[in-house]
């Protein structure tokens, strides 16, 4: 293994960026591959690096939340991807949401204007040889031909799931005589802009998902298809019963207009409030672009525009995006990796990002900075690290490597991935403040006792 090599990274979507950028901090050059523009991915938009597809929120944005712990340990970590989510963030209540060109545009110019950094612009088609220290950070979209090696090298198929993008609207095409902009038990500010919909508005609405005819699949025949459950196409939901859709996404509950009168009237809360309402959040900064919450589709385009113009409020909506369905790809992972993200049969080979079987945005960066790291330790001739798994990013990690196979399915940040604490604490924000608080201090000593090159874990 020649160590003056540089690391190649495959793929600069969020891991790939994470993990160049760590690689590239670490004093250690690295090749970042991306196919796009020369080929086009089924989801994607741009060329730039760390799109966001399927929604422009990394999740919740406190640290006693799953996904806020995930990004609050980012934070200390010197996640480049966090950090410039935090500074493109746009208004989202309790989220951490940004604004995708200039995040992505942020991104793009940071690792092609770093010195250490060669970024190629084609297809990837083989993986690299045993001589080569890699980062396998294709994502959920990898290309057939690296896919065909990637199944030859593991000797397994590749696991599968449909995932699909909700649709963006024009914000001045919302009628806001009719939604409201409010955020749930008032919680933050207004960010959000709601639409009611009394039973009987709901019920048609319903009844013209479940007629609207859907875009074919492409990749293979419709009923071999399975859905991710934490992100499943809104007919989806629609199909699994009368009230699934008014649990999930379209959940009343929270949401009042003032218009309608005082919230704290009994007899006006049971008159006047709504029996389901859809949510829009802001895309951008300057509030013109707005993402239907949880409705992500695939249906055609023709069809979306009909049955989504019957939402009070959206009746004259412009869109500037339809909803997309795709193929996302995974790996058998718990057969395959260990809690450092490499191969086994490789360990110069790395893994990170959605193909190793996380689930969400802030859990593929997470995967892009263990795996950079641990990539740039490697050519450094040192030990790889791996995390607690009483921290997040840690318990992901050690999921994925150990989770029992055959019915191996992504796994977005919980709290039930993480060791129980030495006293139950029934009070459920008490217990998840517990959680984070030994989360972050077993980060920083875990970092501090591994004393890696170039880990710069901050309290």
């Amino acid at each position: 293994m020649n160590q003056d090599a540089p690391v190649v990274v495959i793929g600069a979507g969020l891991a790939g960026t994470e993990a160049a950028w760590q690689i590239a901090s670490a004093g250690v050059s690295v090749r970042l591959v991306e196919m796009r523009p020369i080929r086009r991915s089924p989801a994607h938009h741009s060329s730039e690096f760390a799109e966001l597809v399927c929604s422009n929120s990394f999740g919740a944005l406190s640290s006693d939340r799953a996904a806020g712990l995930l990004q609050e340990e980012l934070r200390r970590l010197g996640s480049l991807v966090i950090r410039t989510a935090d500074a493109h963030a746009v208004p989202a209540g309790g989220a951490l949401a940004v604004d995708r060109g200039r995040y992505s545009a942020a991104l793009t110019a940071a690792l092609e204007q770093h010195p250490l950094v060669t970024v190629e612009r084609r297809e990837h088609t083989a993986l690299p040889g045993p001589g080569e220290i890699a980062v396998l950070a294709t994502g959920p979209l990898t290309s057939e031909p690296l896919a065909e090696q990637l199944r030859a090298f593991t000797g397994r198929a590749d696991c599968h799931f449909f995932d699909a993008a909700s649709p963006i609207v024009e914000g001045e095409s919302i009628d806001l005589n009719v939604a409201f902009r409010a955020s749930r038990y008032d919680k933050g500010d207004a960010d959000y802009i709601n639409c009611p919909m009394n039973k009987e508005q709901f019920l048609a609405f319903r009844e013209a998902l479940l007629a609207a005819e859907q875009a074919a699949l492409k990749d293979f025949e419709k009923e071999n298809a399975t859905f991710f459950e934490g992100c499943l196409p809104i007919e989806e939901l629609a199909r699994r019963g009368e009230d699934t859709m008014r649990y999930g996404p379209l959940k009343p509950i929270g949401l009042w207009d003032p218009r309608w009168g005082d919230v704290n009237d009994r007899d006006v809360r049971r008159a006047k409030r709504a029996y389901a309402v859809v949510q829009l959040r802001q895309e951008d900064k300057d509030g013109r672009l707005w993402n239907l919450v949880g409705f992500q589709t695939n249906l055609k385009w023709g069809e979306q525009k009909r049955v989504l113009r019957m939402i009070p409020g959206l009746e004259n909506a412009e869109f500037v995006r339809f909803g997309v369905m795709h193929r996302n790809t995974f790996l058998e992972a718990p057969q395959l990796l260990d809690a450092t993200l490499q191969f086994r049969q490789r360990p110069t080979l790395l893994a990170a990002g959605q193909i190793t079987g996380t689930e969400g945005y802030a859990a593929a960066v997470a995967g892009g900075w263990l795996a950079g790291t641990n990539a740039a330790r490697l050519a450094r001739g040192e030990e790889p690290l791996a995390l607690p798994p009483t921290t997040m990013i840690g318990a992901l990690t050690h999921f994925i490597s150990s989770a029992p196979s055959g019915k191996f399915q992504p796994m977005p940040p919980n709290f039930g991935l993480l060791p129980d604490l030495p006293e139950r604490i029934r009070d459920k924000r008490r217990r998840y403040g517990a959680y984070r608080d030994r989360a972050l201090a077993d980060l920083l000593l875990a970092t501090e006792k591994r004393s890696p090159t170039h880990v710069a874990c901050t309290g």
